[in-house]
């Protein structure tokens, strides 16, 4: 329990910080769960590519909150790449 003012004002801030924390995260996941399920499920349509485009879109917006690190998003980010280049190679041959 916070005793002093600065001590409540850090816990108001806290408890603002988390739940935005918690939605930006929550939006990464499931832009994330979208972009897998389009890339296991073979499809190569320009809708793939745009939801995986979105995917790493929320990526960026997270690790420039602070949400995730910036190494970790960039990682994802290639994974999800290459991915998708690997499915669209393997569809054009």
């Amino acid at each position: 329990m916070a005793n002093h003012a600065s001590a409540e004002k850090r816990n108001r801030q806290r408890i603002t910080r988390t739940a935005r924390n918690r939605s930006v995260k929550s939006a990464l996941r499931t832009e994330l769960k979208k972009a897998h399920a389009v890339i296991d499920g073979g499809a190569v349509d320009g809708a793939s590519a745009t939801i995986v485009r979105e995917a790493q879109s929320q990526l960026d917006v997270a690790a420039k909150k602070g949400v995730i690190p910036t190494k970790r998003a960039s990682r994802l980010a290639g994974r999800l790449a290459a991915a998708q280049h690997k499915l669209t190679k393997s569809a054009a041959v």
